[in-house]
């Protein structure tokens, strides 16, 4: 079984934001989707609906970003 960053999509009220995608970006979310779907046994997800859990998933593990994102808090505080 394919190990994938994400797991099932989460419902949650959405904002609305348009985005031009490069076209080679698009079809590697239409084959995401679709390996998503059949990994998770779940209906092939709009692949728009990637995008959101991707970006999250990727500033989650961007230590970079994190240690950033900490000093500024501190700043903050």
């Amino acid at each position: 079984m394919t190990k994938l960053k994400l797991g099932p999509l989460t419902e949650d009220k959405p904002v609305k934001v348009s985005v031009e995608l490069p076209a080679g970006v698009h079809r590697d979310l239409v084959a995401y989707a679709e390996t998503l779907g059949r990994t998770t046994g779940q209906a092939v997800p709009d692949p728009v609906r990637l995008i959101v859990p991707m970006i999250t998933r990727f500033m989650a593990t961007d230590r970079a970003f994190t240690k950033a994102r900490r000093g500024q808090s501190r700043i903050k505080d």
